[in-house]
């Protein structure tokens, strides 16, 4: 099983496509996961301009790069959100409009809905080995949610605060996925703190607030679930049939008490006091054989996706070193039992 690598183009939004293709090549990638900020992927255009989705593929291929996912993260977090100032900073300005927080939240939900049929109309200008290798056509992203600051529970959260918060979801996405479904694309949540599920138990809770809407799934990104202590290889074992996409990142966290703990503290990302932090690939504490063993059981075949963040090493360093660091820790399941030779039949 050689499944793609890739890499999301989320933190390389400063470069434009072509400029992102030429180094995504270089540093070995197979293609990569388009984000819909900068110029790499612009859902009104796909969906105004006849030519767009055909440019973005002619751009892709004459760098011999491929594409198997977009990602949508920045507007899907508007959707249930209690909107503020700083959502003005991520959102395009149509979906920002006035700013009033219920409208802003309605442009979010049309926005992502319109991505779903955007990138629909991006895969059907695939070349046809690109369709021919892309199984499932998924947008990953955030969702946002509407009790995140409930977290901790002081003052005692109210009966049904949080039963309500699940249904906000399932009222404001159901919509969402119906799109989704009838342009045959999977959203995938990146789970994630401020989600509505960010560990075991409230991504269960999440498919349960969306009645099991089979076009709800998970984007895994391991380095979100090990610093908060959730056994992100379990993860993939409850919900390994939803796994629609894999982010490949790693993150560190230490062995004896910090200034600063799990919570942050209000510091940057890379302040030494902190008790985590996000690391390049094989530079933290991510157990990734055990992954590539879960995916192999899941019979996950998607493409592995490098989303590289670390704050105290070069980019351009680090994306490379990643990609060589995904080829050697993937690897195909047994097609039999290692034992079977033993027997004289």
């Amino acid at each position: 099983m050689a499944r793609p690598v890739t890499i999301f183009t989320g933190q390389w939004a400063d470069l434009k496509l072509d400029q992102l293709c030429k180094k995504a090549k270089k540093f070995g990638y197979d293609g990569l996961e388009l984000a819909c900020w900068g110029d790499h992927f612009e859902v009104s255009k796909a969906l105004e301009d006849r030519s767009y989705c055909k440019r973005k593929w002619e751009t892709l291929q004459k760098n011999k790069i491929d594409c198997y996912a977009i990602s949508n993260h920045l507007v899907g977090q508007a959707v249930c959100d209690l909107i503020d100032p700083r959502h003005k900073s991520i959102l395009p300005p149509h979906v920002w409009g006035d700013g009033k927080p219920e409208g802003v939240r309605r442009r979010a939900a049309a926005e992502m809905m319109d991505t779903a049929r955007a990138v629909r109309k991006f895969f059907e200008a695939a070349p046809v080995a690109i369709r021919k290798k892309t199984k499932r056509v998924v947008v990953n992203g955030f969702t946002g949610s509407s009790i995140w600051h409930l977290l901790y529970s002081f003052p005692p959260v109210l009966p049904g605060q949080i039963e309500d918060g699940f249904k906000d979801f399932g009222k404001r996405w159901l919509p969402i996925l119906d799109v989704f479904e009838q342009v045959d694309v999977y959203f995938a949540l990146e789970v994630h703190p401020t989600e509505i599920a960010f560990d075991i138990a409230s991504a269960a809770r999440a498919i349960e607030a969306v009645n099991g809407h089979k076009r709800f799934g998970f984007n895994f990104d391991p380095s979100h679930l090990g610093y908060q202590g959730v056994d992100y290889v379990r993860f993939i074992r409850e919900f390994g049939d939803r796994i629609f996409h894999v982010h490949m990142k790693d993150v560190g966290w230490s062995d004896v008490p910090t200034r600063v703990g799990v919570f942050g503290g209000h510091t940057d990302f890379g302040h030494p006091d902190r008790f985590w932090d996000f690391r390049s690939l094989g530079h933290g504490r991510i157990d990734f054989d055990a992954i590539i063993r879960a995916l192999n059981r899941a019979n996950y075949d998607g493409p592995l996706s490098v989303e590289w963040e670390d704050g105290g090493m070069d980019r351009e360093h680090g994306a490379a070193e990643a990609c060589e660091f995904v080829r050697k820790v993937d690897f195909a399941p047994s097609q039999v039992a290692f034992d079977a030779a033993f027997s004289d039949d």
